[in-house]
């Protein structure tokens, strides 16, 4: 990534006016993007869309929504902070009046991280969740399965350990392809779900968690943390049933 990033940041040199701008949301539908930073067009699934606030600060539009003419970024930490700190938002809108605040990233991951524990409250509202120690190892060990399993970052090892010998009871050498995510806490969890105390859960099979699973890869992915697996699993399918709900969280 910082090869491309380097290679990137030389071709843009090279073109004082810049990469384009979208004609904004929704309008054309490209296939692909192309990020202001590393050059390499991808679908906008596995990118991020910045537009420019009415003061001129860069404001980040996860969902590609907001109006007027965007520009599209790579959607990992290391490039939202190279476009920060190569002044690429400016060559792209092709101003100087554009505010480009050094946490940028971070206001992006909190946002993924907002996404993340919605996703999870519409997944919970569809019944794709299970919560209790009891009835999760029940939903593993069932002739149903699971398609994921939930612990809070902050829970004890003993139970990650009962549950993760229930996967491998139920799922043998199949184990890897069982998701276990760890990145809300146990209050995120607890915010999300609506309910105390929650300290594991298991995903069902269905559209909520497959919207579930596509924001948490997306984060990950920013993050610097998701394996080869995660990155090559589709986000845009999980995206699009999360979005059909999103009207329900408002």
């Amino acid at each position: 990534m910082q090869d491309m990033i380097a290679r990137g940041e030389a071709d843009g040199e090279a073109d004082a006016a810049g990469p384009e701008l979208d004609r904004g949301p929704g309008r054309g539908r490209e296939p692909v993007r192309t990020c202001i930073v590393t050059r390499i067009a991808q679908p906008p699934a596995a990118m991020i869309r910045f537009v420019l606030g009415p003061d001129g600060a860069v404001v980040p539009d996860l969902r590609s929504r907001l109006p007027g003419r965007g520009a599209w970024l790579t959607a990992t930490r290391a490039t939202v902070e190279a476009a920060v700190k190569r002044r690429a938002f400016h060559r792209a809108f092709k101003t100087s009046d554009v505010k480009a605040p050094p946490n940028l990233a971070d206001q992006v991951a909190e946002g993924l991280r907002t996404d993340l524990r919605q996703a999870l409250a519409l997944a919970n509202k569809a019944g794709c969740v299970v919560t209790g120690f009891g009835k999760v190892e029940s939903a593993i060990l069932g002739a149903a399965g699971v398609a994921g399993l939930i612990h809070a970052s902050d829970a004890a090892a003993d139970g990650r350990r009962k549950l993760a010998a229930a996967l491998r009871r139920r799922y043998g050498d199949a184990i890897s392809v069982i998701p276990v995510v760890d990145d809300l806490s146990n209050t995120e969890l607890d915010m999300a779900l609506g309910r105390d105390h929650v300290i594991h859960a298991a995903l069902i099979a269905g559209a909520g968690t497959t919207g579930y699973l596509a924001r948490w890869r997306r984060f990950r992915t920013f993050e610097g943390m998701a394996s080869a697996s995660e990155e090559d699993a589709p986000l845009s399918a999980g995206a699009t049933a999360f979005d059909s709900h999103d009207d329900e969280m408002k």
